[in-house]
């Protein structure tokens, strides 16, 4: 069977290669847990996430843990706290089998259960799975989206503070929203997944990219969110908190740096649309890409907090928009419904058809 080729961005652990002092007491205290969670019966399980891709290779993502088997008695969905995002043990360095069309590839995770792996594989645009498989346990199916190589526009949004609020940079409340809040409980902000819909509708074939600075730990409940509110399906980009092998702490500044600038060389011919929020470092980031790539931005539009969200989210930015207007649009306002009249405006978006009275 031909196997397609791995060029990874999660290279083999390298046990020779220095690591930082609390990356390594992460990994005491992670091997820990695995074993105690095996000696209670829990088993490994991926979690996928959404992926994407062009024509001749694709970009899987998941997550390997321990979890209890499932239920088939169990009634009904549960409240469930941002807390038990948080609380199954990532297996290291875990071997897991993937097929996609036809052809089979064993990948490693990284030393966080991470699966991040492009492959050379060739798919027609649209939503296509990928299967994976670790140890003996039932393949799961994970999904990727094909972008066509005509495709000359794309969306990359933010998450916190633009499709949900949570006041994400005051410590405290951000704790509060990811560990203790039900899920359930989050709230949109108003009018963004009616924004991000006409977007998709207008430009058929058109990419959207969640980037976060959140952890890959609630994947799976910013995924409910974002279906449960309607917002289009799309791929989501998330780090791993906690120490790297060079530092004690990673940066989720850097890891939106660098998303946008592997997404610009991935798609070298995409024309992205910018979404963000004031509160964070959305701007600055934002105008840093399009000043790298200007025939890549079509429009960078912000969502401007209001008062008491920008209270409790630190402020805000203040970024000096200085680029050309005519090569990068720039629109803001308090909600989806006003970025869409401003983005048509500038003739990003079609004005939506009233049907006479």
């Amino acid at each position: 069977m031909a196997r397609p080729e791995d060029r990874s961005t999660n290279p083999p652990h390298n046990p020779e290669s220095p690591i930082h002092r609390a990356a390594r007491i992460e990994d005491w205290f992670q091997r820990r847990r695995v074993r105690s969670g095996l000696a209670r019966g829990l088993v490994p399980q991926v979690i996928p996430f959404r992926g994407y891709g062009s024509t001749s290779w694709i970009r899987v993502l998941a997550r390997v843990v321990l979890a209890a088997k499932p239920d088939p008695e169990a009634s009904g969905p549960k409240k469930i706290r941002g807390w038990r995002s948080f609380t199954s043990a990532p297996i290291p360095f875990a071997e897991v089998t993937l097929q996609a069309d036809g052809q089979t590839l064993v990948v490693q995770a990284d030393r966080g259960g991470v699966i991040d792996h492009t492959l050379e594989v060739s798919l027609s645009p649209g939503w296509h799975d990928v299967w994976m498989r670790v140890g003996d346990g039932l393949p799961v199916r994970a999904r990727v989206f094909i972008v066509a190589d005509h495709q000359d526009i794309g969306v990359i949004c933010d998450v916190d503070d633009t499709v949900m609020v949570t006041a994400l940079p005051r410590p405290f409340l951000a704790a509060w929203n990811s560990f203790v809040r039900d899920e359930h409980a989050r709230r949109p902000v108003p009018g963004m997944a009616v924004l991000l819909e006409r977007t998709v509708r207008q430009y058929p074939g058109c990419p959207v990219i969640y980037l976060s600075t959140g952890a890959w730990n609630v994947q799976p409940t910013i995924s409910r969110f974002l279906k449960r509110h309607l917002y289009p399906m799309g791929s989501l980009l998330l780090t791993d908190w906690g120490p790297t092998t060079d530092r004690i702490f990673r940066s989720g500044r850097d890891h939106k740096k660098e998303s946008l600038e592997r997404l610009a060389a991935d798609f070298p011919h995409v024309r992205w649309i910018l979404i963000g929020d004031d509160g964070q470092h959305d701007e600055e980031l934002y105008s840093r890409f399009a000043m790298n790539h200007p025939d890549q931005v079509r429009a960078i539009a912000i969502r401007e907090l209001l008062a008491p969200e920008a209270l409790l989210a630190g402020g805000r930015s203040h970024t000096n928009r200085t680029l050309d207007p005519e090569v990068t649009p720039w629109v803001s306002a308090s909600n989806g419904a006003g970025l869409a009249v401003e983005l048509a405006r500038l003739g990003v978006l079609e004005w939506p058809s009233h049907s006479p009275e």
